[in-house]
């Protein structure tokens, strides 16, 4: 959940051209999964797993930032990310161990997964189709921003309310069948904080360095533009949809999950979860993941509809699509402060040791 800011924000800080002046920033950011299906599911593992047991916890992490160094330190674990040594440092601190990666050993490990991905798809798909996506099915995808005029007071600022939507449609076109994901972001904005534009800057920075290291801009994403020829078009709209969104993103609410005929996710602040959902968190959870199969979950859709019409209850989508949600988490930030920092921050604490990164590791 640490990196879905930046994932999610990428757009936004990449139209940020100037570069803010070096400064300390600290500011405190919680995190929670506050719903959806794969929570359920957590809270029912909780009887075997002690770290299941705390899904639905929130999160307090204090983010340090001091230059071209960033900290963000959780009870359980840190992270520390230095631009100039282009390397991140993962310290669990319930195991008492820590590795570093470099960004050139991420990218190695990323090409290394292409290729064998790439050696594995030859091995499995007919030779007319190899090298390549089902050339059957055709992807479609959708992105809007909305400024609803909404306000509330959020860590004691006045914040509006900016609902981000996404969703991408995959279609056979043998069978007709068609399965859609969506994620909605439900974004309370604050025009400015003083001291932030040093966030919005080492994440730009940060981002270009990521986007080198997963091949974005380069062969990868011609590969991927050729392959979805719909994905240029929706990443033009894009650009111009973020455009609408103004400030600093105080507080988010997002939701993911699969979505009935390519219809966003609703905004939790226009359709919040139920205190408990029905039937139980097993069976949404097993429900909701045969549907999260992007290409896959047409045939089960049609089996529900048609169980629905059979029992002559309504399809989730006369319900908001509420059922299908995955998951929901939600980000506050507070307690901003432009105070000096003390560099032992953004330092491995003393008596962890070092162990070799991990063969699934990527940031």
């Amino acid at each position: 959940m640490a990196r879905l800011r930046v994932s999610i924000a990428l757009y936004c800080v990449l139209a940020a051209a100037a570069t803010a002046p070096a400064a300390d920033f600290t500011y405190q950011e919680t995190t929670q999964i506050t719903g959806g299906s794969m929570l359920q599911m957590m809270k029912m593992a909780g009887m075997f797993s002690s770290q299941a047991r705390k899904a639905g916890d929130p999160i307090v992490s204090a983010v340090y930032l001091q230059g071209n160094r960033e900290a963000r330190v959780s009870p359980d674990a840190i992270e520390i990310i230095d631009l100039d040594k282009e390397a991140v440092t993962h310290v669990d601190l319930q195991r008492h161990t820590f590795y570093t990666m470099t960004f050139a050993e991420m990218k190695a490990r990323m090409e290394a997964a292409r290729a064998k991905a790439e050696k594995d798809a030859e091995k499995h798909q007919p030779a007319a189709s190899q090298g390549t996506t089902n050339p059957n099915v055709q992807a479609s995808f959708d992105v809007k921003v909305r400024n609803t005029g909404a306000h509330k007071t959020v860590s004691g600022l006045d914040t509006s309310e900016s609902i981000l939507t996404m969703t991408m449609t995959a279609t056979d076109t043998q069978s007709q069948q068609s399965g859609a994901i969506g994620i909605t972001n439900d974004m309370w904005m604050t025009p400015e904080v003083p001291g932030y534009a040093q966030v919005r800057d080492f994440d730009k920075r940060y981002a270009e360095k990521l986007a080198d290291v997963m091949g974005f801009g380069g062969l990868d994403m011609s590969r991927m533009l050729i392959a979805n020829p719909g994905a240029a078009t929706a990443m033009g709209k894009m650009a111009i949809e973020m455009q609408k969104l103004h400030g600093i993103p105080v507080m988010q609410i997002t939701r993911m999950g699969p979505t009935p005929a390519g219809q966003p996710i609703p905004a939790a602040s226009e359709a919040p979860l139920p205190a408990s959902q029905s039937p139980s968190g097993g069976d949404l959870a097993k429900k909701a993941m045969l549907n999260s199969l992007p290409f896959g979950f047409g045939h089960k859709k049609n089996q529900d509809q048609d169980a629905n019409q059979n029992s002559g209850q309504q399809p989730s989508s006369a319900q908001g699509g509420l059922g299908a949600i995955l998951m929901e988490t939600q980000s506050t930030m507070s307690g901003f402060s432009s105070a000096p920092i003390d560099p032992s921050h953004f330092e491995v604490p003393a008596g962890i040791k070092e162990i070799k990164a991990p063969e699934a590791a990527l940031n």
